[in-house]
């Protein structure tokens, strides 16, 4: 107790005793602080303490850490200021004794001399604590050291030293924005005496700790090296591959004389690639390609209400209709419309689809990859819970993302599609191979086996030839695999590359420009899209010379087959799905009328067949071929078209009407070579008097269309060698 009392005298002796007159000087400019600060008046003056005296100041620029602190929170109770005022004077004096309490081995502390009269006292060097085990030096140790300030010279220097470092940690405060709290910026240990005589709040460094980064041990899984995974899933998008568009280089058909070539043949399909390309460039503010425009691709992309068949034993109905020519005089044209069985919900059979989803670099745009996923989410929600889906993705290489999946798990079969983006390569063939193996592996006996691809065609990496994916295609189709083909972008959008898969994969091909063009593929035509009711399906006319000297088929270029073709089984057709329409129109010259082709000088006898007395009854007799899917043997279905059938374009019904007009359409925009002074203005005529039932609005957006191609044309608007999506 003797000691204690020692002690104490001597901290009595040690400690500072403050002048009377002085404190209540301190106490007065703090209370007039404290009230300009509740009031919010700026232009106050305000206490600053400095290295070597306290007294006020309106210099802003210089004001103190502790003056801004003091701002951050307003008190508007007398008792409040009283109580800090006095907690402010009680730190200043115990700070000392504390210091010397704590640690004895501390530097002695200096006595304090009286200040005349308007000033203050203050601490002329901070002590020098000892390195005890404390909160404050573990957090030391896993801080970087902070920089040394230089060593005060005098009493301006150490002045000059407070105000800049007032500045730099005012400067970190807003830099933080303010994330400390004043009442941590009033509680927090000073990081020296000298600041605490000032009464500057420093930053604690507890605080710091918290904002360090943290340094965690490695994990094992994140040691070990992760599998492989399947290209696309949460790549980063790459730039757009600023490509130019490909369009198979085929010529607007001609005319031949039936005397020499009266058979035509040709392979149906239910494509509609060719309308979706022709309005995206349209709306793009451009004409199309005119290599890019497939006459019956235009036609068949519209429903028809034909006649429709009744049995699948015989899933086709067909019906012709011959009227004059629109565009020029004294010719006709024959109207073949082909209108396929629909298959029942309830008969419909098992799907197994594998989608192939193109991940590359190319199909990053908007209108690629992220439409190709939106569209997919589509087809996921139309399929039966008993079906299956497959995920694989391409890009530098070929992957499973998706192993055969019951779509009962939608939201698993939803979250690998959400997961997909593109980057890298384009490896389709390996793609389209691994694709078929899938498909080969999990193949639905009795069911629909389809792979359903979906890209811009731009293949860059391993086999991009015609020829080798035509190969491969083949080998697939011939394993009862089908192929369906969806199109995207619009840059380096490679038709060429698609029209190979579709025609050589027992497929279909379309082309996604939008959400809607979605929906009406793998929606609205979802059965025609994805369930088959017929093969390898030819037509071929045989037009009789007696009535007809010369014929042209609009469209079909691409499609053509010899002869001899329609009676060999071994020779690819087209597929056509439940309910499809598909229509074919002949433009043809009547024995007598005005001829476009000279006749052969050296023709044989037998070739040249005078005019009839009268007309003949048969214009020409008609066939069509098909096989059951899965069969390997054609049927046959025949009948006769004859002349009596003409009759005037009023009386032929709004549906030979409507796509005849559509026909004229695309024949206009590929130069019109045959069409005479027709034009868009009679296009419009046509269709808007045959538009009829229209629930999806089709029809009505194809008048738009016109429109735009017709002052498009009349603006000198050029066909695009290539163009940003």
């Amino acid at each position: 107790m003797a000691d204690f009392d020692a002690l104490r005298e001597a901290l009595d002796r040690e400690t500072p005793r403050p002048d009377a007159a002085g404190r209540e000087r301190a106490i007065a400019a703090a209370l007039q602080e404290f009230d300009h600060v509740a009031q919010g008046n700026p232009a106050a003056p305000r206490l600053i303490v400095s290295e070597g005296a306290s007294r006020l100041r309106n210099d802003r620029r210089r004001r103190m850490s502790t003056s801004v602190t003091w701002r951050r929170v307003t008190w508007r109770s007398e008792p409040v200021r009283w109580a800090a005022v006095a907690a402010l004077l009680v730190a200043v004096v115990s700070i000392p004794l504390a210091l010397r309490v704590a640690d004895p081995g501390v530097s002695p502390v200096p006595q304090i001399a009286s200040t005349p009269p308007g000033a203050t006292s203050v601490a002329s060097t901070p002590p020098t604590p000892r390195q005890d085990v404390t909160a404050d030096s573990v957090i030391a140790r896993l801080l970087p050291p902070a920089p040394a300030e230089p060593e005060a010279r005098d009493e301006a220097a150490v002045r000059g030293n407070v105000v800049e470092q007032d500045a730099r940690r005012q400067a970190e405060a807003a830099a933080r924005k303010a994330q400390d709290s004043t009442t941590m910026a009033m509680v927090a240990p000073p990081a020296s005496a000298g600041a605490a005589a000032v009464g500057h709040a420093a930053p604690s460094r507890m605080t710091e700790a918290l904002r360090a980064p943290v340094h965690r041990a490695p994990t094992v899984a994140s040691v070990l090296p992760s599998p492989p995974r399947p290209p696309g899933l949460d790549m980063v998008p790459p730039r757009e591959n600023p490509g130019t568009a490909r369009y198979p280089a085929v010529e607007t058909g001609g005319f031949k004389r039936v005397a020499e070539d009266p058979v035509s043949t040709f392979s149906i399909d239910v494509d509609t690639t060719s309308y979706a390309v022709v309005r995206a460039h349209l709306n793009r503010g451009r004409l199309p390609p005119a290599s890019a425009v497939r006459t019956e691709e235009l036609v068949n992309y519209f429903p028809y209400a034909y006649a429709r068949p009744t049995s699948p034993d015989l899933p086709f109905a067909i019906t012709t209709t011959l009227v004059p020519s629109p565009w020029a005089a004294q010719r006709r044209l024959l109207h073949v419309a082909v209108q396929g069985y629909e298959i029942p919900a309830a008969e419909r059979k098992r799907a197994n689809l594998v989608l192939l989803v193109d991940v590359s670099g190319s199909m990053g745009s908007p209108n690629r990859l992220p439409l190709a996923k939106s569209a997919l989410a589509l087809l996921i929600d139309t399929l039966r819970p008993d079906d299956t889906v497959s995920i694989v993705t391409y890009a530098g290489q070929a992957g499973v993302a998706l192993e055969p999946t019951r779509v009962a798990e939608r939201s698993r079969i939803r979250a690998v599609v959400d997961r997909l983006q593109a980057g890298g390569s384009t490896a389709g063939f390996d793609g389209i191979a691994t694709a078929y193996r899938l498909a080969r592996e999990h193949f639905a006996d009795g069911g629909v086996n389809r792979v359903l691809l979906m890209t811009d065609g731009d293949f860059n990496v391993g086999p991009v030839s015609g020829e080798a994916l035509k190969s491969l295609v083949t080998d697939g189709r011939k394993a009862g695999i089908y192929l369906s083909v969806l199109g995207f972008g619009m840059s380096n959008y490679q038709d060429t590359t698609m029209q190979t898969l579709a025609q050589n994969g027992n497929g279909n091909a379309a082309y996604i420009d939008t959400l809607s063009e979605a929906r009406k593929v793998l929606v609205d035509e979802a059965n025609a899209t994805v369930f088959p009711i017929a093969d390898d399906v030819k037509i071929q006319v045989e037009f009789n010379p007696a009535a007809v000297s010369e014929y042209r088929l609009l469209g079909y270029e691409t499609r053509m087959l010899r002869r001899e073709d329609f009676s060999d089984d071994k020779v690819d057709a087209g597929e056509v799905g439940s309910g499809s329409v598909v229509t074919a129109i002949y433009e043809i010259v009547p024995v007598g009328g005005p001829a476009t082709v000279d006749p052969l000088r050296y023709a044989p006898r037998t070739a040249t067949v005078a005019p009839p007395p009268a007309p003949a009854k048969e214009l020409a007799f008609l066939r069509l071929r098909w096989k059951r899917p899965g069969e390997p043997t054609s049927r046959l279905i025949e009948r006769p078209i004859e002349t009596a059938s003409l009759q005037d374009v009023a009386k032929a019904g709004s549906e030979p009407r409507f796509a005849i007009a559509v026909a004229g359409f695309a024949e206009l925009l590929r130069g019109g070579r045959h069409q005479g002074s027709f034009g868009y203005g009679d296009v419009l005529k046509i269709a808007g008097a045959a538009r009829g039932e229209d629930p999806f609005g089709w029809r009505s957006e194809f008048l738009g269309l016109v429109r735009l191609a017709d002052s498009l044309s009349r603006s000198g608007a050029a066909s695009p060698t290539a163009e940003r999506p």
